[in-house]
């Protein structure tokens, strides 16, 4: 009998509770900001849709620096983080769109995957949609492939989930 095979994913996704917890605790700065005082600045969240809405340019970079600052304290990857532009919205204000992004695109995977096979490391790794699987026959290869995809400097961050 073969022995088997061991393996964990590699993804780029944020951890929506924390990006709750940082938009709870923006909104909370914001009711509590004596500048934001009489001004129409909110921050919309349903699911996977976070809108921020201001009266003005300044207000806005504001509200942006406030919503960026809990997420980096919670933990939440900068680089996760994709603002959309500037769009008038109902009554003289402004709407931007807080875009989080999900995945590992497929050129993105395809390089990190090549990059884990020229390292020599006895493991293999191959896409599956937005995630790579890394497979071997042994848990210290993979710890192995996971500190070194930790020592790239990539241009997405990674998490490794389902290590079995």
């Amino acid at each position: 009998m073969a022995a088997p095979d061991f393996s964990f994913d590699i993804v780029s996704r944020a951890d929506m509770m924390e990006v709750k917890n940082a938009i709870d605790q923006s909104q909370k700065e914001l009711a509590n900001r004596y500048d934001f005082r009489g001004s129409k600045a909110e921050i919309l969240h349903e699911k996977d849709d976070i809108t921020l809405i201001a009266d003005d340019e300044f207000r806005m970079d504001q509200l942006k620096d406030i919503v960026f600052s809990k997420m980096l304290k919670r933990g939440i990857d900068a680089r996760q983080l994709e603002w959309g532009k500037a769009e008038p919205a109902t009554g003289l204000t402004i709407k931007v769109k807080l875009i989080l992004k999900t995945g590992i695109e497929m050129e993105k995977a395809k390089a990190l995957t090549k990059q884990i096979r020229d390292k020599g490391l006895k493991v293999q790794a191959q896409i599956q949609g937005e995630e790579v699987r890394v497979s071997s026959k042994s848990k210290d290869d993979l710890q192995k492939a996971m500190a070194f995809v930790k020592s790239l400097d990539l241009s997405f961050p990674v998490n490794f989930v389902n290590f079995r």
